[in-house]
């Protein structure tokens, strides 16, 4: 079986490149597909616009989801994964620099199954990718 992949739903370019450094620096190796909106990546969930082609019944290992993003945000996003048979189940990990309670409440209210806010320094951030690398892609039981 060849690895699930992970999708990270960033619309900041230095988050993204930082997200995928700490990935590497920590030796996961996984694909990782980048939706810079929340409309890229409900379409590649679905398999719907660009994504058209791609086989939708595969789901992400885990989707690493920002909250603040554009067109559709992070929250309209998880809602939508949510309400979804295909997706409902799939692990979701709020990755975020939002400091709002009532953001922290909502997304675990709507099925967020973690949520981890950016540490601003590099190493705690590297940090905090390695220990979510490998709870969500090694120690974690995925639904079949």
């Amino acid at each position: 079986m060849s690895k699930r992949n992970i999708l990270l739903v960033e619309d900041n370019p230095d988050d993204v490149a930082l997200t995928l450094r700490a990935l590497k620096k920590n030796n996961i190796a996984n694909e990782v597909i980048i939706a810079k909106d929340g409309v890229e990546a409900l379409d590649y969930l679905f398999g719907e616009g660009a994504y058209a082609s791609r086989d939708a019944s595969q789901i992400p290992a885990v989707i690493l989801l920002d909250l603040k993003l554009p067109k559709v945000d992070g929250l309209e996003v998880l809602e939508r994964l949510r309400k979804d048979e295909r997706t409902k189940l799939a692990p979701v990990v709020i990755l975020t620099s939002s400091k709002e309670e009532q953001d922290l409440v909502r997304s675990y209210k709507l099925g967020a199954n973690s949520y981890i806010r950016k540490p601003v320094d590099f190493i705690q951030f590297s940090e905090a990718v390695r220990q979510l690398g490998l709870y969500w892609l090694v120690l974690n039981e995925p639904v079949p």
